[in-house]
């Protein structure tokens, strides 16, 4: 698969029961900070387990840029010699952040509080997405920014010259605000603070600590306050990257469907911040169990057990539970296409500002399948048709979005006729062994004529 170039249209049709491992990539949130902390330190940082995505590549090559030196040793196997906070030299070319708004959004937060210049860029699908909400909080740094109309790539942003810290309450729950802010923070003397009303997932402020940032979090009423004291020496680390949740939600949500599976995804992530997809499955009544439960590099973990659960019920998920799964929701959407009963979906107007709209991208792609959606600006309502019950046979817009394309492409694993996208290609970005890994456990992918 490719994420760029001519559209590569996939269908997948009804599977036999899915059996066996799913070994599914290293957790890009945790791969894309990884680079970026240790491109801030001071020494060589050595790393196992990188997801070796699209987006994910394109982050190591943007710390080149910066100057970091950045050798790949081995699959999953990474070095990062760092240039230290603040040390970051000016790229000589355009920085082209691909697909990935984790990616982009993060190293302009880096960047933000050292004096040079930097000119962002991205595929299609990124230079339609709004960057507003990083370019204004770092504005209050002192960093300046100039793009095009709506806050939109390309955008070059002029790095502060003499930096302050901020005080600065996220507006709406951001993981990738959060992250920005507290970049910049590094390199601005003093103490910056960042306040979020509702907790997104923790991965920044986590490994900030492991990297030997003085950063402190505590619960108020103001909401999830994070003190960061700026201008640290970061300390080299050791790093083992879990497996991620976002990519193991596809095969567990594959094998809940479809008849007569049981499917082991060992080693995945299970950070309180990103495991909302799994609680909400088993409130559903999904045959989902968490086996060999452990930490590893300072997240919980655990090998999640998978099998066919024909039994499962629509339910109103808790808006609040929405940072925790926002990546999620277009595969639960599938699986709720497969229960019995409405799943209500409340709080998630945050993705229509991902990589496509994406709840009008699986509305009307669950429509054409036969399954009656509702939505509203900020929700959406899937009524499930039961175990088998999805028509299917529809083709289905991915608008260049990997999470989109996977998702219908694990709906037509279980649907009366096959289920067709317009463009796989764009799964290269986050989950480069998708095809392999799901034809090795059963499922019957074809590429289609162009």
């Amino acid at each position: 698969m490719s994420g760029h170039g001519d559209p590569i249209p996939m269908s997948a049709q009804k599977s036999g029961p899915l059996t066996g491992v799913a070994e599914v990539p290293g957790d890009k949130s945790i791969s894309h900070r990884a680079l970026l902390f240790g491109a801030m330190a001071v020494g060589e940082t050595r790393i196992s387990g990188l997801l070796e995505g699209q987006d994910v590549l394109d982050t190591a090559k943007a710390m080149r840029a910066f100057g970091a030196k950045v050798t790949h040793v081995g699959p999953g196997e990474w070095r990062v010699e760092g240039v230290g906070v603040g040390g970051f030299q000016e790229p000589e070319d355009v920085i082209d952040c691909g697909n990935s708004g984790t990616g982009v959004r993060l190293i302009m937060g880096a960047m933000a509080t050292s004096p040079i210049v930097a000119t962002f860029t991205g595929d299609a699908s990124l230079r339609g997405r709004p960057m507003g909400r990083v370019t204004d909080p770092i504005a209050l740094f002192g960093a300046q920014s100039v793009g095009r109309e709506g806050g939109r790539l390309p955008m070059t942003i002029v790095g502060a010259a003499q930096a302050v810290p901020v005080r600065y309450v996220v507006p709406m729950p951001s993981a990738q605000v959060k992250s920005a802010v507290l970049l910049a923070g590094l390199n601005a003397p003093g103490e910056t603070v960042v306040i979020e009303k509702e907790a997104t997932r923790d991965h920044t402020e986590r490994m900030l600590a492991g990297f030997g940032a003085d950063i402190r979090v505590e619960e108020t009423d103001e909401g999830r306050v994070i003190t960061l004291v700026g201008q640290p020496e970061l300390k080299p680390q050791t790093i083992v990257v879990p497996r991620d949740p976002s990519s193991a939600a596809f095969p567990v949500c594959a094998a809940l469907i479809t008849e007569g599976s049981d499917v082991l995804v060992p080693g995945i992530g299970l950070n309180p911040t990103r495991s909302g997809l799994f609680t909400t499955l088993r409130e559903m009544g999904a045959n989902l169990d968490y086996e060999n439960m452990r930490e590893e590099g300072g997240e919980p973990v655990a090998d999640l057990r998978a099998r066919y659960s024909p039994d499962m019920v629509g339910i109103a998920v808790p808006p609040e539970r929405a940072p925790s799964m926002i990546d999620e929701y277009p595969i639960l959407s599938v699986v709720a296409s497969y229960a019995k009963g409405a799943t209500v979906m409340d709080g998630v107007k945050e993705l229509r500002v991902k990589e496509s709209d994406r709840i009008d991208a699986m509305a009307l792609g669950l429509e054409a399948c036969g399954v009656t959606v509702e939505e509203t600006e900020d929700s959406f309502t899937v009524h499930g048709m039961g175990p088998g019950g999805v028509p299917g046979g529809a083709t289905c817009k991915t608008h260049l979005d990997h999470r989109i394309a996977m998702s219908f492409l694990i709906c037509g694993m279980a649907s009366q006729k096959p289920v067709t996208v317009d463009d796989a290609g764009p799964v290269v970005t986050s989950f480069p062994i998708f095809e392999p890994l799901m034809e090795k456990l059963g499922a019957t992918f074809h590429r289609e004529d162009v």
